[in-house]
């Protein structure tokens, strides 16, 4: 069984400098090192889904490439208010605007 406690003291030191991406392949570099079983122990020791530790591992091994600059793919999140609702910008213009 793969010791988690030396996993954990490194993650603990880097996590406040890092951004999401760079977890999520700090992570995965930390399970590849650790060979069979490393996927379990880092999700152990950080708390971070084996989900996400398999991205890491594909962006890794290059079957994942994201555009420089990007954390995520794009496409992801919410689309603007604006886009779903053409009218909205009029009303809320009209609530600031002085009126006559």
């Amino acid at each position: 069984m793969i010791d988690p406690a030396p996993i954990r003291e490194r993650f603990s030191a880097l996590v406040l400098y890092l951004n999401e991406r760079e977890r999520r392949l700090l992570a995965a570099t930390e399970a590849h090192a650790a060979g069979y079983g490393g996927i379990a122990a880092v999700m152990e020791a950080t708390g971070i889904a084996a989900s996400t530790i398999g991205r890491g591992l594909k962006e890794l091994a290059g079957e994942i490439v994201l555009a420089p600059g990007r954390v995520r793919r794009s496409g992801g999140g919410r689309k603007p208010l604006v886009a779903s609702d053409p009218g909205l910008l009029d009303d809320l213009m009209a609530l600031v605007e002085p009126s006559e």
